[in-house]
């Protein structure tokens, strides 16, 4: 008996997540049917999704237990991202996440609280004591809600390797998701990728829509393909699960090519150093003109993402005229429902390529370091996934801005990671320097989005992590500050609480900060609404009397905006 023990607990730690070994280990989070929002592995922008969204019936409030029995580890209170979000470490090797919550159970909250006026800051993140908060499973936690970044009210719910940190698929553990739909497929993309690579004759990427009959998909219209050169496959679907139109992203795909396995794609885990890949996994120049989002089913050379098993010439096919290929897709769900598409192609030859591109080549692996006269850009080895040329050009200056614009390409490819970027100033005035920031320019709108900087001997710089049109502007516009249920002599012995709506022009809410008579008292910032709230709190703050309410805004170029009331409690 004793060996083998031994032997399952060998047999989980190696595969920590085959659902068999243990597949009631962890109870459901909530004591309502789970329905999804979203699920792991689902492409969001910049990332995989690290956990699974659970419907909390619209509202929040409602109650989250431990799914297991463990210790608080982590506290994390943020105005993006989950918001308030809790960590429990469990015995098995294994941690949970419970993400965008309203607050915590009464002795966590009282316990956060005081470490937040004890540091005065409302975001704060929190390595809590092992055993200070010992849970059992299906114990009280906290209480769903809509904090951080969330779209709407939900439970984000994780299941991680405590020794890695990894994300694993929450679904790979038992919990009662019905699912008995398979997933969706909208369209295939082929892509040239050699010279003289061709599809259907023509040197671009081409896609085909899709439709479903007899059991299967099909390309719409059943169209004889013809490709030449070396080629890849994209695919366009989604995946959804019984009671919810939510689309949910796709757990595996396998590409097949006369009868060889040469792609596949699995969301079984996930390295959080490794999501922002997820930008090269996709076709990202196509999502970003077209708004369809397809996964790329070859590999690009600096995708680094360890989700495909397999990866046979990194997914990539040499088409020889005369030759016909049998191409078959099956895209699965966790539930095991299956979806295929087969389809052929007729190869042919290649054909002249096109006319040699312009611009500064760049090599993916290796540093560039762009100087010119008023711009220095410093990309390092890895900033890119695949070797292309860079279209630079200098354009003239425009009203408002204090250098020319800068055109690194355009902003539709994308960047791993942040590159330092100098623009030189021209006109600055003095009194402006430290209200100069870089901004980047859409060249549509001609919107400006600050990137940040700062002015240092005749130049702004920035670390930035996109392509596009750059140039210095200043940021000389304090933020807003809007009461919403406050006035100056308020009586307000019938609130719950204070809000005030903060707005700025361009640089962004930096940092906020509040005081009821002289002492700091706890603002809770709500980004995505802009809504920044005080909750009167009779330990700290004394009733019958009158008080002075002080509230200081700055933004990231250093403009700062006070509101003083008085108001009586």
């Amino acid at each position: 008996m004793k060996y083998l023990l031994l032997t399952l607990l060998f047999l989980f730690f190696k595969n920590p997540y085959n659902p068999s070994i243990a597949p009631n280990y962890f109870a459901p989070p909530v004591k309502i049917p789970i329905y999804l929002a979203g699920n792991f592995g689902e492409l969001r922008s910049n990332h995989f999704h690290s956990g699974i969204d659970i419907k909390t019936q619209g509202k929040t409030g409602l109650p989250v237990y431990a799914a297991a029995e463990g210790t608080v580890t982590r506290i994390n209170i943020s105005p993006v991202g989950f918001g308030l979000a809790l960590y429990i470490k469990h015995p098995n090797g294994y941690s949970t996440v419970y993400g965008h919550l309203s607050r915590l159970r009464d002795d966590m909250e009282q316990y956060i609280k005081d470490i937040q006026y004890n540091r005065e800051s409302f975001s704060i993140d929190v390595s809590v004591p092992a055993g200070k908060f010992n849970v059992e499973k299906g114990e009280l936690v906290a209480y769903s809600g809509n904090s951080g970044s969330s779209g709407g009210p939900h439970l984000h719910f994780e299941i991680r390797d405590s020794a890695t940190e990894n994300p694993i698929n929450p679904l790979l553990f038992n919990f009662d998701v019905k699912d008995n739909t398979p997933p969706k497929l909208m369209s295939v993309m082929l892509y040239p990728l050699s010279n003289g690579a061709n599809i259907d004759g023509r040197l671009n990427q081409k896609p085909f829509d899709l439709v479903f009959y007899d059991g299967e998909y099909h390309l719409k219209g059943n169209p004889i393909i013809t490709a030449g050169g070396t080629i890849g496959f994209g695919l366009q679907g989604l995946d959804y699960l019984d009671g919810s139109w939510s689309k949910c992203g796709i757990y595996e795909i396998d590409l097949t090519v006369n009868s060889k396995l040469i792609y596949s794609f699995k969301m079984n885990e996930l390295n959080f150093g490794e999501s922002r890949y997820l930008n090269s996994h996709i076709d990202y120049t196509y999502l970003r003109n077209n708004s369809r989002r397809y996964h790329k089913n070859w590999i690009e050379d600096g995708n680094k993402l360890n989700n495909y098993p397999v990866r046979e010439n990194k997914g990539k096919i040499v088409i020889e005229p005369g030759e016909k290929y049998d191409v078959a897709y099956l895209v699965k769900d966790v539930a095991g429902n299956i979806s295929r598409l087969n389809f052929a192609l007729q190869g042919k030859a290649t054909i002249a390529p096109g006319p040699q591109q312009a611009g500064i080549p760049v090599q993916w692996d290796q540093d560039l370091l762009l100087k010119q006269d008023d711009v220095v850009a410093n990309f390092k080895a890895g900033s890119f996934y695949s070797n292309f040329f860079l279209d630079y050009k200098e354009l003239p200056t425009q009203k408002d801005l204090y250098s020319k614009r800068i055109q690194l390409h355009q902003s539709d490819v994308p960047v791993h990671q942040s590159y330092n970027l100098r623009i030189k100033a021209e006109g600055l005035p003095a009194d402006l320097q430290s209200r100069a920031l870089i901004v980047a320019i859409d060249p549509k709108t001609h919107k400006q989005y600050s990137m940040g900087g700062k002015y240092t001997n005749g130049w702004v710089e920035a670390n930035v992590r996109q392509l596009g049109t750059f140039a210095i502007a200043t940021d000389t516009e304090a933020p807003t500050i809007t009461p919403i249920n406050i006035q100056n002599h308020s009586t307000l012995t019938d609130r719950r609480k204070v809000s005030f709506k903060l707005l700025d022009n361009l640089s962004g809410i930096e940092s906020y900060s509040g005081s009821i008579d002289g002492q700091w008292v706890l603002f809770e910032y709500d980004a995505k609404n802009s809504l920044l709230e005080y909750s009167f709190d009779a330990k700290r703050l004394q009733l019958g009397k009158s008080h002075n309410l002080k509230l200081t805004v700055t933004d990231g170029a250093g403009n700062e905006s006070v509101y003083e009331a008085k108001f009586y409690r």
